[in-house]
């Protein structure tokens, strides 16, 4: 993958952000040598002159979006005609054997129960995670967690956006070493251009990837603000969990349970997830999804390092498994929202 250099204004500014195609990743932020790019309502701002180091282009997974370089980067080949999800060891339905953290997770918690185990081993000193804002209620933000107390604090899932590779700064503010990666799928692709480009600043630290699928996600002030607070009368700070089973589930913490037609909160769909092509985090160590299930996650191991850290979670009696094939419906939901995904990416 060869760029010339060119500046923000002639690359991402004039092909990206100005056509509504920046989801927000934060990678340019993140990989500015001299600070000219703030994080400013979901996108890139420049604040001062660009240096035209060349650099914040070669990182964006919508300026010229190498897919098969990237897939011979990560897996050594080419995704297949017939693997419609992406290249893949293995493929299982998990669950975590933590009662805490099935009651705060998200499906079957493997993704908590995989950060937590990597902790307590050594694996890695802290995780790139999104947990809620203090100030402003439901609302996600990218943090640093370096203990289990602090992962299982950011168990669940928000259906908003959180640009989780900002917390790589106060990565380097703690001086943590080996951090595990949680995000959508256009984060992972964005981690995967930064290896590319041999951005070993950044990369190094990162020791596993985990993906988490993803159709699509919504605007705050559409979905929280106008449909659940206005709409539906939920005060937002009242809320315990959110999920997604055929249709958007809002549990208060009282126990009270409202939900929306995906017809609906589609109506809140950010534009700039309309050119994604990923459903299931393709490039990620593992990917994982509720997709209809009840208390398990379907499970995508991709990589060795994958393999290897799963295997060992299950080995440490932390997770159970049991075969993908006993879930026939989830597995058919993999594929068509996998081809979904890429045909309406395509016709966007």
């Amino acid at each position: 993958m060869s760029y010339p250099k060119l500046s923000f204004e002639e690359s991402l500014l004039e092909k990206v952000v100005l056509k509504e195609k920046c989801m927000g990743c934060s990678a340019c932020v993140l990989v500015c040598p001299f600070v000219c790019l703030e994080y400013h309502e979901e996108k890139p701002k420049l604040v001062k002159k660009c240096e035209v180091c060349g650099i914040c282009p070669r990182v964006c997974p919508r300026f010229k979006w190498p897919l098969s370089d990237l897939e011979k980067l990560v897996f050594g080949r080419e995704r297949t005609a017939n693997e419609d999800f992406g290249v893949y060891q293995h493929l299982v339905l998990a669950q975590t054997i933590d009662k805490d953290v099935m009651s705060s997770c998200q499906d079957g918690g493997v993704v908590t129960a995989l950060v937590t185990f990597a902790l307590k081993n050594g694996t890695i000193d802290g995780a790139l995670l999104s947990d809620l804002r203090t100030d402003k209620p439901f609302f996600p933000t990218p943090v640093l967690a370096t203990t289990p107390e602090e992962v299982l604090k950011c168990a669940g899932t928000r259906y908003t956006y959180s640009p989780n590779l900002l917390a790589v700064q106060e990565a380097f503010k703690q001086k943590t070493q080996s951090l595990a990666f949680v995000g959508t799928p256009c984060q992972i692709q964005a981690i995967r251009k930064m290896e590319a480009a041999k951005l070993k600043r950044f990369t190094n630290k990162i020791k596993f990837t985990i993906g988490l699928m993803c159709t699509e996600s919504f605007t705050y002030e559409g979905l929280m603000e106008k449909h659940i607070q206005q709409t539906l009368g939920v005060n937002l700070h009242d809320i315990k969990r959110m999920n997604i089973k055929g249709k958007v589930i809002v549990t208060t913490n009282s126990g009270d349970v409202k939900t929306i037609s995906l017809a609906e909160a589609k109506r809140y769909t950010r534009k700039s997830c309309l050119p994604c092509t990923d459903f299931s985090a393709e490039l990620a160590d593992i990917s994982v999804g509720g997709l209809g299930l009840r208390g398990w996650t379907l499970t995508i191991i991709r990589t060795e390092t994958g393999r290897e850290l799963f295997e060992a979670a299950v080995k440490a009696g932390l997770i159970k498994t049991r075969p993908a094939d006993e879930e026939k419906r989830a597995l058919s939901l993999l594929v068509k929202l996998s081809k979904k995904k890429r045909k309406t990416a395509g016709s966007s």
